[in-house]
């Protein structure tokens, strides 16, 4: 029987950085947004086990559940637009 070979996302380098600051950020809108968009990337991705571990430990560092994650960053993103403005980043949630 051979197991499934996790796989290595496309977005991982640049997410890995993302992550990183993450852990060392406060939960700013723009951190709140940047943590909801990875959780959805990755939710169910077949690895970056890493980036997943440590998107958990983020959410456990801003005292949050995922729902309450999710619930914030929609209010986040109905009365303001939180990418605009930086250095023309585009919204990736691919």
């Amino acid at each position: 029987m051979t197991e499934k070979q996790d796989q290595q996302h496309p977005q991982w380098s640049g997410d890995r950085q993302i992550t990183n600051a993450l852990l060392s950020g406060d939960p700013t809108d723009y951190n709140l947004s940047e943590l909801a968009r990875l959780r959805i990337r990755y939710n169910g991705f077949p690895g970056a086990r890493d980036i997943q571990a440590d998107l958990d430990k983020v959410l456990q560092q801003w005292g949050l559940t995922e729902e309450e994650l999710f619930e914030k960053t929609r209010q986040i993103h109905q009365t303001s637009q939180i990418y605009q403005g930086r250095n023309n980043q585009r919204e990736d949630w691919s």
